[in-house]
């Protein structure tokens, strides 16, 4: 049975101002898991820091370091990235090192942080809901 599964994807991205990428993608990938996995925590680091962009210093740094904890409570990683992310690739990496799968949804195969951090490929949500609705494949963190 699956627990708690912390989202990652793609915020700013490679943007040079504050601004940030469309979000829309956490709620469509948050009913996908939740259809499947009801019981199952979502851990979204975004959620509450919708201003993160404003954030000064102190905050910024507390925010992101404290989101990095939070994956050692996490038995599922599952990544957005349809572009690259400095944050995202961070959180991948934390992840691999601590054992916690992860199940990246991204064009980008030929990535190594991709190839060789992820669990999983998907091509895009469609791919990873299918799978996800088809299997309710189960995934737990061996401790």
């Amino acid at each position: 049975m699956m627990r708690k599964i912390f989202l990652a994807g793609i915020i700013q991205g490679s943007n040079k101002d504050k601004s940030i990428n469309s979000q829309h993608y956490r709620e469509r990938i948050k009913s996908i898991i939740q259809r499947a996995y009801p019981e199952a925590a979502i851990y979204d680091p975004l959620d509450g820091h919708l201003q993160s962009v404003d954030y000064d210093d102190e905050m910024g740094k507390a925010t992101f370091f404290g989101s990095l904890e939070k994956i050692d409570d996490c038995d599922l990683m599952i990544a957005y990235l349809p572009s690259a992310s400095l944050g995202t690739a961070i959180e991948i990496w934390e992840s691999y090192k601590r054992g916690i799968p992860v199940w990246t949804i991204t064009g980008m195969k030929t990535n190594w942080v991709i190839r060789f951090c992820s669990n999983k490929v998907f091509e895009d949500i469609e791919s990873f809901a299918d799978y996800v609705e088809k299997t309710h494949a189960t995934v737990l963190r061996e401790d």
